[in-house]
């Protein structure tokens, strides 16, 4: 409905409550302020991860993901979705009233966002039917909205979101919800992760009948070829929709076909998303610049003419090396073609040779190192270029960028720009330093941009990261090529970082897919005394160099068993029964369905108990549990 028509509503509403005060709702939307302010966002654990999806580019691989499909089952039906360029969002319910809303994070581990989620009018705050549900869809920002958003912005004289996607994700992490309110943001819902629903198209059906907003223009197609067809009909019409679509998802359509076929560590094997082509925009290349990774490497850098690219307007893109320059042709002052492979990463796809006006001038790497002057060196490959020095200021920076960066310590407050000035002004010159800076707080408040505020947001963010999970650091610490895959699975096998150093040196890693180089590697970073003092001083300084997930127990009676607990506990609050739980090597759920293996029922146990009953579940009581620990 027209934002007139809700305002309508809204109005007459107020007033017959007024009149009549005995029926007002405690649901009722004149209840939601809207104005919720938060200090900071909570972390959320996902009972299901939420996983992306593999990406297909072209025809062939489309009929590619068909042909695997394939193997396994015949004639497949598909779900065809139109691909959001929004935010991904999940909300748990219980009891038919919404309790939770969830950024996706890193897949596991997400932010709370329920004082913006319940400001979007599109979302219901209680659904049709009072049950326990979790929900995943995709929050954005209409096109309408977004033109809107920036009239506004530019009357008051602030800078201009560069596409709905960068506004919708702005807008939905505000830590005050008036802001989200303003934006009119929408919400698409596409999954349930718990469904008792025999194909993908009725949970579409079932989540719409729940109160939810499914796209209208979602298919149930009965072969590869007619999915195809619907890519084809939407690469002409994507543009006449109020929204940014960036491709089509394609889906398996049975549940029974779903749970065969399984995931990957990433994906799900029974679904794709195919992406449209890349847009691509000529331009002029005006540079090629050397800038110094946080290992030594060098990479020349593309530097254009500003250009808009799905939404985007950007100056830069990486040229990796000698012979990416070299395969392209390419000339400082040549007219180029820029796109965004994937739909993100900018890439300069070729010069065009015939533009040119003989003003062009040819790229040579550096024989020495833009900012140390040391003389470069080749890499292993011999591929790339190297600085060979240690204390080469550029490579120092980016190890702190990356240190502080969102998957590594999550230091907010330490981008790319304040980590450059404080390691200029001697304020921070290694990871250790870090956890030193409070003792220079009154350096701080003389800085342009520093108040007391900002500074303690700064501090209170480095004391947070301190309680970190060992694989956080592990790839915080920047050794080479390990990256948070492999620092999660080493820091779940060790358990803590002296363990590990202990079996680094000793070259007695054990683990499936950490090869003889990540080994040396590892080798090589620990036996460095310089590495150790620094992870020492960090001990010292009360940074966390353990494991927070716990030991994996491979106890039989919980080994990947999906477990619900209700009712009133005597002996043990959810977080540490859930805690129980995932140590032995359960799987902790919210939802009853004919999938749970186990539910454990404190007292006054309600509906779940009912249905677990009536689905023949076994039952178990807090004693039960008890025994069955290892």
């Amino acid at each position: 409905m027209s934002d007139q028509e809700w305002d309508s509503l809204m109005s007459e509403l107020k007033k017959i409550e007024e009149m009549r005060p005995d029926l007002k709702q405690a649901d009722s939307p004149t209840e939601i302020i809207g104005g919720e302010v938060i200090e900071s966002f909570q972390k959320v654990v996902h009972q299901n991860p939420m996983m992306s999806l593999a990406n297909a580019f072209n025809e062939s691989d489309v009929l590619n993901f068909d042909k695997k499909i394939k193997k396994d089952f015949k004639n497949p039906t598909y779900v065809a979705e139109l691909k959001i360029d929004g935010v991904s969002v999940s909300l748990n319910y219980e009891k038919g009233v919404l309790v939770k809303g969830s950024t996706r994070g890193d897949g596991f581990i997400g932010e709370d966002i329920t004082h913006n989620v319940k400001t979007i009018k599109t979302i219901p705050k209680c659904l049709t039917k009072e049950i326990d549900l979790e929900v995943r869809g995709e929050i954005f920002m209409p096109k309408s909205s977004f033109n809107k958003l920036n009239e506004d912005r530019a009357k008051d004289n602030e800078s201009l979101f560069q596409n709905p996607r960068n506004a919708a994700a702005g807008s939905i992490r505000q830590l005050d919800a008036t802001v989200a309110k303003k934006r009119n943001l929408d919400a698409f819902f596409y999954h349930d992760p718990n469904t008792d629903c025999l194909t993908h198209f009725d949970v579409l059906k079932v989540l719409k009948g729940l109160g939810f907003k499914v796209n209208p223009y979602i298919q149930l197609l009965n072969n590869i070829d007619e999915v195809m067809d619907y890519i084809n009909d939407w690469l002409i019409k994507r543009d006449s929709l109020d929204y940014e679509i960036d491709g089509i998802v394609i889906k398996v359509n049975d549940i029974y076909m779903q749970k065969e076929l399984g995931a990957t560590a990433k994906n799900p094997k029974w679904a794709t998303a195919y992406k449209f082509p890349a847009e691509e925009v000529e331009t002029t290349l005006t540079n090629i610049i050397c800038t110094v990774g946080r290992t030594g490497l060098i990479t020349p850098n593309a530097i254009f003419n500003p250009v808009k690219v799905m939404g985007s307007t950007i100056r830069k893109a990486t040229l990796h090396n000698e012979e990416f320059i070299r395969e392209r042709n390419l000339k400082i002052g040549d007219k180029i073609i820029i796109r965004k492979a994937g739909d993100v990463i900018p890439e300069v796809v070729k010069s065009l040779k015939n533009k040119r006006t003989g003003r062009e001038q040819e790229f040579k790497m550096p024989e020495v190192c833009p900012i140390c002057n040391t003389s470069l060196i080749k890499s292993k490959s011999e591929i790339d270029l190297m600085c060979p020095s240690d204390l080469c200021p550029a490579r120092n920076i980016e190890s702190l960028i990356h240190f502080a960066s969102r998957k590594a310590m999550n230091l907010e407050g330490l981008g790319e720009r304040i980590i450059e000035d404080f390691y200029n002004l001697d304020i921070i010159k290694n990871f250790v330093d870090i956890y030193k800076i409070e003792n220079q707080k009154e350096e701080l408040i003389e800085l342009e941009g520093f108040g007391d505020k900002s500074i303690q947001n700064l501090l209170d963010s480095i004391e947070r990261s301190k309680q970190n999970s060992l694989e956080r650091l592990l790839f915080g610490l920047g050794i080479k090529g390990i990256g948070e895959k492999t620092a999660k699975t080493l820091a779940k096998k060790y358990q803590n970082i002296d363990k590990l150093i202990e079996t680094s040196l000793c070259k007695e890693i054990n683990i499936p897919d950490i090869g003889p180089i990540l080994i040396q590697n590892l080798y090589d970073y620990f036996i460095s005394a310089e590495n150790i003092e620094i992870i020492n001083n960090l001990k010292k300084l009360g940074v966390n160099t353990s494991y927070i997930g716990g030991n994996i127990k491979e106890n039989v009676n919980f080994l990947n068993k999906k477990i619900v607990v209700t009712g009133s506990l005597k002996n043990y609050t959810r977080e540490e029964i859930q805690k129980l739980i995932e140590q032995n090597g359960g799987i902790w759920t919210t939802t009853v369905s004919k999938n749970t293996d186990i539910v454990i029922v404190g007292e006054n146990a309600g509906s779940k108990y009912e249905k677990a009953v009536k689905l023949n579940i076994p039952i178990w009581n807090e004693e039960l549990f008890e025994s069955k620990l290892i």
